[in-house]
Parts: C-alpha cells; structure tokens; sequence
C-alpha cells in the first residue's frame, strides 16, 4: 500500500506515537492501538452524499491533512502504509461481517500482519465490537482480554477463522475470514456498496465510533453511547448538541 504523499513523520504524529519502531509484535500493538485512539472511525463522506475514495493519496490527505477518520478500507489501508513504511510484512484479507440476520457478503477488510514468527489480524476500522489489539492466529479458541471487552478467535467448520466477542455474557461472531491475500482493487466493489446502498447503516445513519483506553463513545444518528467498563450512558442529542459531539469525537 503506497502513496506518493504518505509520510512515516506526519503519520506518527497525527496519531501520538513516540515509542518502539522495530518489527515487533509489541511494536504492532502499540502502533495499532495509537491509531485506534486518534483517528475515529466515521461516515461522513457518505453522509454527504460521497462515494468513499479509495485512492490511497486521497486517504492521507483525509486523515492525516484534515484530520478526518474513515471507514475500514480508509483506516486500515492507512495502517498497511505505515506497517509498509516499518518494513512490516502484510496482507488484506476480505471479511464477511457476521452480525447481520442474514448471510453478507465480504464487504470487511483487516490486515494480517507478520512478526514474530506469526500471523496477527489487525483491524482499526469494525466499529462497536472491533478489536482493540492484534490477534494472532495461533491464539484459537484464547480468550483475548483487551482493556476491559474480551474477544477470541475460533474456526467454522468449513475452516473459516472467526473473530468472536463477549457481549453480555454471550460469544457473538463479529466476522469470519480465510486467510489468504487480496488486492486493494479487490476492494473497489464492497467500497461502493457500503457507499451507496440504502441497507448499509453507512447510508441509513450519521455514525462516529471514537475508541481509548477507557471505553468507546458512538454517535449514531442522534443518540450518543458512552460504553465503559462499569456501564454504558446512552443520551439523546439536540442538533446543536450533536454538532458538539461530532466536533469532540473527530479531534
């Protein structure tokens, strides 16, 4: 994943990060989670009326330049220019969301990183229940504890990984993926789906999703869920009020 405006520099700063930069699986984690607390994971453009660019110049300018967020391909295809910069071995992998009532198609995308003599999913771009560190795939059925949601990594019969987390004392698949390598382009397809169809949530409804250490705050619509260890807020906005939470979450 490269682009000709992406700069290592700009990026770290953009997203905080002043610690280790070797090809390390802790290296992997620490970058992740910085991104993951700065840069929101937000619809706007489609909200507007935008087909999302997949250009990855457009990208940086979005994020980095602006000071946006984005959705999966955006976020994700950011971190794969850093992880790229870093040295960091990678793939993008086509995921099936699997929260839906119905069967989906493969409009998510990770990225399965190397380090350490492992394969880690890395994800930045899932919303509510998206991962909040890398996962290795020889972890199966491990419970990850991640701040304070848990997650796990199983198999389907077909030998489909899946990526499962614990809500309310539940294991509730997330999405599924196998393993094996796509190209950006691959993703050009779903990116317009996700873009224009009036069944995704990113057509019906404003969301922002703005991740820390301490919980997560999602905007959707008007209503604002404040999720945290010892219980979840859920507040219903005024315009003006939405305005100013829009505002705060993508700083």
């Amino acid at each position: 994943m490269y682009a000709e405006n992406f700069q290592l520099e700009s990026y770290l700063k953009r997203i905080g990060y002043t610690g280790p930069l070797e090809l390390s699986a802790d290296t992997l984690t620490k970058l992740m989670r910085a991104q993951l607390f700065s840069v929101a994971f937000e619809n706007l453009d489609v909200q507007a009326g935008k087909i999302v660019s997949l250009v990855p110049e457009q990208i940086v300018d979005k994020i980095i330049g602006q000071g946006r967020g984005g959705y999966c391909y955006e976020v994700n295809g950011l971190f794969a220019m850093a992880l790229q910069a870093l040295g960091f071995h990678y793939k993008f992998i086509a995921c099936r969301p699997m929260f839906y009532p119905v069967r989906r198609p493969k409009t998510h995308m990770v990225l399965l990183v190397e380090a350490e003599g492992d394969q880690w999913i890395c994800d930045l771009g899932f919303g509510s229940y998206g991962i909040r560190a890398p996962i290795a795939l020889s972890s199966l059925e491990q419970i990850q504890q991640q701040d304070f949601d848990q997650f796990r990594l199983t198999t389907e019969q077909s030998g489909a990984y899946v990526v499962q987390a614990l809500v309310d004392g539940q294991w509730l698949s997330q999405f599924g993926f196998e393993p094996y390598e796509s190209e950006w382009v691959d993703f050009m397809p779903a990116n317009y789906l996700n873009s224009t169809h009036p069944d995704t949530i990113f057509v019906q409804k404003l969301l922002v999703i703005k991740h820390h250490e301490q919980g997560r705050d999602i905007l959707l619509g008007d209503q604002l869920k404040q999720i945290r260890a010892d219980g979840t807020q859920v507040q219903q906005l005024s315009p003006q009020q939405r305005e100013d939470i829009l505002k705060q979450l993508l700083s």
